[in-house]
């Protein structure tokens, strides 16, 4: 992809992220979402492909297939056998004939995503490692398909702007994009932005948001397995695949920020750090930050993310107004749908915010509605981008000069084989903290 002149794709990507909030909050206010979704779907049946089979993945494809029977999976890909046969065996386990995948419909390795994109399907639902998801995104539309992609959508500049590129020509052919920003889709949320937006509440002063959870990380011990294999089943800790555990985790918070103000941040500063003294195990990330975000209409974000064990756990959104403080539900009762064991309540559950993901979606599609949730999925997960860049470096950066500058993995990702080498590597004992970065010496651009 050609690089994008700065100003150009400043503008173009707050002007589209404006009209699609805007336009999203209205379509989801418009009415009880299930209720629609239950009128829409129709019988004739409709053929979805899971890319990215890990448990991520595996549970997206399970909420898809909870909205009606005729909906199948028909076509199952991952980077890894174990996962794929693994997350064959558990939708089959759960939904029967709604899982029609024979062994030639599963498909392994790297390239599996081609394979599956070729096949007879109408949606493609990636569960992928979050670094290939721009370039599986962009191959799903070109092919024609709809797209239900976890977030975050790209963990660096050059998937970002792919992600913009591919969000136009979705738009172009009429294609449906959701994404795993739940949040959007839960009705307190939804509620608390109507009025923001409406005047109600007041105009926006300043905003704080936490995302302080257990200090999750990858696998100590390689075993046998290649530097590549590992880093690619351990991608949270790893910034080229998942972007570290603040893009990964912290973009769902910052997500609800930019909603509020209804726009991404202009620049980001802050400071971070590393405490976890396990690089093999943790990788190459912080596992603390302390951000500002900085919005065009003055208004300023603080954001706390922290990933380490016997700490305060929080996972919360303030919004202060010139009027009231709105504090967003802080105990967001996570999905038990995801889970393999489910009562029966829980499998019917239709409140569910992952539920609603797809039963939005699959209206959209079945109904002809615009929808793009891609705008504003990748402008939240470069917003955690940008935090990340500023931790790292302990600079202010501008947002734009960062989506120009910034970083790509794209053209490597593009090409990778499991004879390829990663571009980072561990040192003679197996350690990463070489790579650790330091404010000060390293440089986002």
């Amino acid at each position: 992809m050609k690089t994008a002149d700065k100003n150009t794709l400043g503008k173009t990507s707050r002007r589209n992220f404006l009209a699609s909030t805007a336009a999203h909050t209205a379509t989801l206010l418009a009415g009880s979402s299930f209720s629609r979704f239950a009128h829409a779907a129709g019988t004739e049946r409709f053929n979805v492909a899971l890319i990215g089979a890990g448990g991520r993945g595996t549970g997206a494809a399970a909420d898809c297939l909870r909205g009606a029977k005729h909906i199948k999976v028909v076509a199952i890909a991952d980077a890894f056998e174990d996962r794929a046969q693994l997350s064959r065996k558990t939708l089959q386990q759960y939904f029967g004939d709604q899982v029609d995948v024979p062994d030639e419909r599963l498909f392994v390795g790297l390239d599996a995503y081609k394979k599956a994109i070729a096949c007879d399907v109408d949606l493609i639902v990636h569960g992928t490692t979050p670094g290939f998801r721009p370039l599986h995104y962009r191959a799903a539309i070109e092919a024609g398909k709809h797209v239900f992609m976890e977030k975050p959508c790209c963990v660096d500049a050059g998937g970002f702007r792919s992600v913009m590129e591919t969000n136009k020509l979705a738009d172009k052919k009429n294609l449906k994009v959701g994404v795993g920003l739940f949040r959007r889709h839960m009705p307190n949320y939804l509620e608390a932005m109507k009025k923001l937006y409406d005047g109600e509440l007041g105009r926006v002063q300043f905003q704080r948001c936490y995302c302080l959870m257990p200090g999750y990380g990858g696998a100590g011990a390689r075993k046998e397995m290649s530097e590549l294999e590992y880093q690619i089943r351990n991608w949270h800790v790893f910034d080229w695949l998942g972007g570290g555990r603040l893009v990964e985790a912290h973009c769902h918070e910052l997500d609800v920020m930019n909603w509020a103000v209804g726009n991404h941040p202009v620049e980001a500063n802050g400071l971070g750090g590393r405490q976890l003294p396990d690089s093999q195990k943790y990788g190459t990330d912080f596992d603390h930050n302390f951000l500002e975000y900085s919005y065009a209409n003055g208004s300023k974000t603080y954001s706390q993310s922290r990933f380490q064990k016997g700490v305060e756990r929080r996972n919360s959104e303030h919004i202060h107004t010139d009027k009231t403080v709105v504090d967003l539900a802080g105990k967001i009762k996570i999905s038990r749908a995801r889970r393999r064991r489910k009562s029966a309540e829980e499998r019917t559950d239709v409140s569910n915010p992952y539920r609603l993901e797809f039963t939005d979606l699959l209206d959209a599609i079945w109904n002809d509605k615009p929808y793009n949730e891609g705008w504003y999925g990748a402008t939240s997960s470069f917003t955690a981008v940008l935090g990340r860049e500023a931790s790292y470096s302990g600079e202010t950066i501008q947002w734009d000069e960062l989506a120009e500058k910034g970083a790509s993995h794209t053209a490597l990702l593009e090409d990778l084989n499991w004879n390829s080498e990663p571009p980072l590597k561990p040192n003679e004992e197996g350690n990463y903290e070489h790579l650790l970065p330091v404010p000060g010496i390293y440089k986002p651009f």
